[in-house]
């Protein structure tokens, strides 16, 4: 099987302008529209794919991104493999604005949006203990390591509702915790990617200190919209790097793979044409019709 890259883009990188040879694909999915038209490349001579998570203009906001439809789109296009590329706050004293940080763990705290694809007849249960896949990770880090960007390879993110920023108090909880960095938008974003059995990695820019710091008591769009404007800048560099060498690095073990074969746990005759069909795109490999 060939592999597909899509990077998911989160605020501030909304296009890869220097990407020239471009497809922009409307698509449709059972659970609605993706947050914005998709767009096909081919650099280095892979094809590859680019949706803005927010919409083109950031007109989504977190709780309103139809994550599921956007998944399901990138399935449709053959993807394999995803990347996201997301602004986030920073908990710790050394992960400084403009730093990088490859997540591995996530601890999800959104309660208003739909988080799976087996909500109805079907039932599966995928592990998430190893949300992100070992081999992208590595992908992510040689691409970050080419252009001498400053990271941190593995990382806790901790995944709020929002739109609003943290309080005090909640910011401080999270730093209990011992977690790296927050935002709002790769859960359930991950659990999604698991489900439909696309390989996962998160590569998460930080914009500032949340409110916890001293310096950043008040968290404004502007100072993180400066941040922002750097870090995609940089950002965009490291997506050309990973189209270049993603291939390298894939794990034909990664329990991505197969995760569905040991996770439904619905008996077959339960299983209506109806949601079979409903689940084509994610879950075809195992559910026949």
């Amino acid at each position: 099987m060939s592999n597909k890259l899509a990077i998911i883009g989160g605020s501030g990188l909304y296009d890869v302008e220097e990407f020239t040879n471009r497809e922009l694909i409307d698509l449709k999915t059972p659970w609605g529209n993706p947050s914005d038209q998709i767009l096909k490349t081919k650099y280095d001579n892979k094809e590859v794919y680019f949706l803005p998570r927010h919409g083109r203009g950031h007109f989504i906001s977190p709780s309103k991104i139809n994550f599921r439809a956007n998944i399901d789109a990138l399935k449709q296009l053959g993807v394999t493999d995803i990347v996201s590329v997301s602004a986030v706050g920073s908990l710790k004293e050394n992960l400084p604005p403009g730093k990088f940080v490859i997540v591995d763990q996530f601890i999800d705290r959104t309660f208003a949006r739909e988080k799976t694809f087996f909500e109805d007849e079907i039932v599966a249960h995928v592990s998430m203990a190893h949300p992100t896949s070992n081999g992208l990770m590595n992908a992510c880090e040689e691409a970050i390591k080419k252009e001498k960007i400053d990271y941190q390879r593995n990382g806790t993110y901790v995944v709020m509702e929002g739109p609003q920023f943290s309080t005090l108090a909640e910011s401080n909880l999270y730093r209990s915790w011992k977690a790296d960095v927050i935002g709002m938008t790769n859960m359930p974003e991950a659990k999604l990617a698991r489900e439909a059995e696309v390989r996962y990695a998160s590569v998460s820019m930080v914009t500032d200190y949340d409110c916890w710091h001293p310096d950043h008591e008040n968290v404004d769009v502007k100072q993180v919209v400066k941040v922002l404007l750097d870090n995609a800048a940089k950002a965009k560099n490291m997506i050309k790097n990973l189209i270049e060498n993603f291939e390298n690095h894939i794990d034909p073990n990664d329990p991505t793979n197969n995760c569905l074969d040991v996770a439904i746990i619905t008996a077959p005759e339960k299983r209506t044409k109806k949601t079979i069909a409903k689940l084509k795109n994610v879950a075809g490999r195992v559910l026949k019709q």
